[in-house]
């Protein structure tokens, strides 16, 4: 499915290859891949679904008036425990903790994505799914940590890498877990009137 003649351009602005990845899943091919640059300091006391969506609309402002006549999407992503959101990990210290945090327990993924079009009024939409990890045991952390594929990571890992072997549960979207709730996503373009088709 690609683009007719009939779209504007599409943005995706979000510096996640997972992102653009997903979006390729479903033949939707942006024109442009920026990436926002805002502050992403949460306020005193917020909750994780207020951040995350206030974050994804702020992303998307920030392209609107130079790319007015296009169609914008951006989106975030937090791992929460309770009301407390854990970091992106930048260390291995900061990864060790998170997975320490989330070693036996539920958490929740809650991605937040806005799409902006000129024609339609913008659209927000969060979606959360819960996921759960066994119980981690020394020699797992361990193995996890030196592969490195928390670098980066919201709550310290990548589900769709060597995380999936300590998934005991996990309820509502994948996607939404790796980035993008795409059946969201799907919908949310055929509202725009987003046309898509098989050339």
């Amino acid at each position: 499915m690609n683009k007719t003649k009939l779209n504007k351009q599409f943005i995706l602005a979000s510096g996640s290859a997972r992102r653009l990845d997903l979006l390729n899943q479903i033949s939707v091919k942006p024109d442009l891949v920026l990436t926002p640059d805002i502050n992403e300091t949460n306020h005193y006391k917020e909750l994780p679904l207020d951040y995350v969506r206030r974050m994804s609309i702020e992303k998307n402002k920030v392209f609107q008036s130079k790319y007015f006549n296009s169609i914008i999407l951006t989106a975030d992503t937090v791992v929460s425990l309770g009301r407390r959101i854990l970091p992106k990990t930048i260390d291995l210290k900061m990864a060790e903790e998170c997975l320490k945090l989330i070693s036996g327990r539920r958490h929740n993924v809650l991605t937040s994505f806005t799409l902006y079009s000129p024609d339609f009024p913008l659209k927000v939409k969060t979606i959360q799914s819960t996921v759960k990890f066994k119980r981690l045991h020394s020699v797992e952390l361990d193995y996890y940590l030196k592969s490195k594929e928390w670098e980066g990571k919201a709550g310290g890992y990548a589900i769709q890498g060597l995380a999936a072997s300590y998934i005991n549960f996990l309820s509502g979207s994948y996607s939404n877990v790796v980035g993008l709730p795409l059946a969201e996503i799907y919908r949310a373009l055929l509202s725009i009137g987003y046309k898509f088709n098989n050339d």
